[in-house]
């Protein structure tokens, strides 16, 4: 698949969160090193965002891959219609992807009954079914002002 803005910020955000919590970890072996690397990554990833936007406006990007989604839940038809500006999308994508983490710290935790473990891995696949839909509404409102512009 090729890359999508939505696809693209969720990555920056993923980022950010990985930088973020290294900073809880300044007593990390190497912790220097890792903080160089995740920046240089996050920089790459915005210059790379740069770009495609660039490339966008002028007619030269795909915006957006329309999905063939195999399974049908009618609930979340609609989810997120009440999003209506690309930096509200972005947000809640950064939002989910905060929630997703805390999931995944939480199903680590050593001791956890399986039952506890099931509970978790079940609210992990419904977070990232969100965070999935969110950068698809990412790149339904920016192709919208893509297509706004060139009329």
């Amino acid at each position: 698949m090729a890359e999508t803005l939505g696809s693209l910020v969720d990555k920056l955000s993923i980022k950010n969160l990985r930088l973020w919590h290294l900073e809880e970890a300044k007593d990390l072996e190497g912790y220097e090193e890792k903080k160089k690397l995740v920046l240089l990554q996050r920089d790459r990833l915005s210059e790379e965002i740069d770009e495609f936007v660039r490339d966008a406006l002028s007619g030269n990007a795909f915006l957006r891959e329309e999905k063939v989604k195999l399974y049908n839940k009618p609930e979340d038809k609609g989810r997120f219609e009440h999003v209506a500006l690309i930096g509200d999308a972005i947000d809640q994508l950064a939002v989910q992807n905060i929630q997703l983490w805390h999931l995944e710290d939480e199903v680590r935790i050593e001791g956890n009954p399986d039952s506890e473990v099931v509970r978790l891995k079940r609210e992990i696949d419904k977070a990232n079914q969100k965070r999935n839909d969110l950068m698809d509404k990412v790149d339904e409102l920016f192709e919208k002002q893509v297509k706004n512009r060139e009329e």
